[in-house]
């Protein structure tokens, strides 16, 4: 009874909405003054968890206890207020946060609606196996950047996340009076370590019984901090230059120029980003002739397309021919990991691939890592899961089906 009390109540507020758009042209939300973060990416509609530049500079307010309810600030500089007691979540348009949330609740029961690339990693990863209830989460209550409000009110969400960059979804979940909480992916310049500990941090706003602030930071900077003793003093001409595949069709080849993760996981592992030119927010298009004047020694596929190192030396996509590149005569191009979502982006496994990524690409200085002790030791440690040997390794060998696109 309850329940249905919420949504006859979420249906009234949208078609108020409606009927003052009628008659006086609008309906603001009630955060619609709010500053939050605004497009500067080229494949925004390709990849919306990351479409955002973060334009809002205030600090982190405290939370406040309302009694049943809190107020917090959000990642675009909202003052949103949510209630205690969050027993039903969707997740709109941030693709890595129901893996998050699943990992940080031990749990994917509060997920009962998310997007269908966050489906399709969960469906091709760890994620599902250790949580499959995660597969009862409903996706078609949006279409990229577009949610379907009526679809979502069924859904009788305590709270709705989304991407901070979608002030559009922001506006629809104002009218119908459902919490919404926004996620960066952008606002700390692309650095993974530091965009998943505040996640986190934000997350242990919400949910202090789970808090998980200062365990992650901590395990977070020990690995950082390994991982620059040893490469800290590589000489320039020394460092190996890695290029980022982030999508890729027949049609078209994306990569991270300056201002995307992939400068990031270059720069902490004391390697050069062939792409650190573009200065595109977000992913950017090259074509083949760029990439052999730049000729990496080593090629990087994330899990944003479906290619596998062997399409790349058998130039199985499309036209392109790759043969002439170093990385490709001399078998050095990988895929990235797939642990509970796709690595390339911030995410639960971003010091495991950082490991990963640094023991790649120059193994002779981390000849004492095992990678797969190294996870099962994280998963236990931090969030109280063991992994067996198998599913370890699984996450270094993903298949070609957790494409997002």
């Amino acid at each position: 009874m309850e329940k249905m009390k919420r949504i006859l109540t979420r249906i009234a507020s949208v078609m108020v909405c409606i009927a003052v758009a009628l008659s006086v042209g609008g309906c603001a939300g009630s955060d619609s003054s709010s500053q939050g973060e605004t497009s500067g990416a080229s494949s925004a509609s390709e990849n919306p968890e990351m479409s955002a530049q973060d334009s809002s500079s205030a600090a982190d307010s405290e939370v406040q206890d309302n009694g049943d309810t809190i107020t917090l600030t959000d990642h675009a500089g909202n003052s949103v207020t949510v209630p205690k007691q969050i027993d039903r979540i969707v997740v709109a348009d941030m693709y890595p946060l129901p893996s998050v949330l699943s990992i940080f609740f031990d749990s994917a029961d509060k997920l009962v609606g998310i997007a269908q690339p966050s489906m399709t990693a969960a469906q091709n990863s760890l994620l599902s196996e250790l949580y499959p209830e995660i597969l009862n989460a409903e996706t078609g209550f949006i279409d990229g950047t577009s949610i379907n409000i009526e679809e979502v009110i069924k859904l009788d969400p305590d709270v709705v996340f989304y991407s901070a960059g979608s002030e559009g979804i922001k506006e629809e979940l104002d009218k119908a009076n459902i919490p919404a909480v926004a996620i960066s992916a952008s606002k700390w310049d692309y650095d993974a370590i530091e965009t998943l500990d505040n996640w986190i941090a934000l997350l242990s706003e919400m949910f202090p019984e789970n808090d998980k602030t200062e365990i992650t930071k901590q395990y977070s900077s020990e690995i950082y901090d390994t991982v620059q003793e040893r490469v800290s003093d590589i000489p320039d001409s020394e460092k190996e230059k890695l290029f980022f595949l982030f999508q890729y069709s027949e049609s078209s080849i994306t990569t991270s120029g300056k201002l995307f993760f992939g400068q990031w996981w270059a720069d902490a592992i004391g390697a050069k980003n062939v792409g650190e030119e573009l200065q595109t927010d977000n992913s950017t298009a090259v074509d083949l002739e760029q990439i052999y004047a730049w000729d990496p020694s080593m090629i990087f596929i994330t899990n944003f397309n479906s290619a596998q190192p062997d399409d790349i030396y058998g130039n199985s996509v499309g036209s392109y021919d790759w043969s002439g590149i170093s990385a490709v005569k001399d078998k050095q191009v990988y895929k990235m990991p797939l642990g509970m979502y796709r690595s390339y982006t911030a995410g639960i496994d971003t010091p495991i691939t950082l490991l990963w990524l640094a023991k790649t690409v120059y193994p002779e200085k981390f000849e004492d890592i095992d990678i797969t002790d190294e996870t099962k030791k994280y998963y236990k440690e931090l969030f109280g899961i063991d992994l067996t040997d198998e599913q370890a390794q699984k996450i270094f060998a993903p298949a070609s089906s957790a494409s997002a696109f």
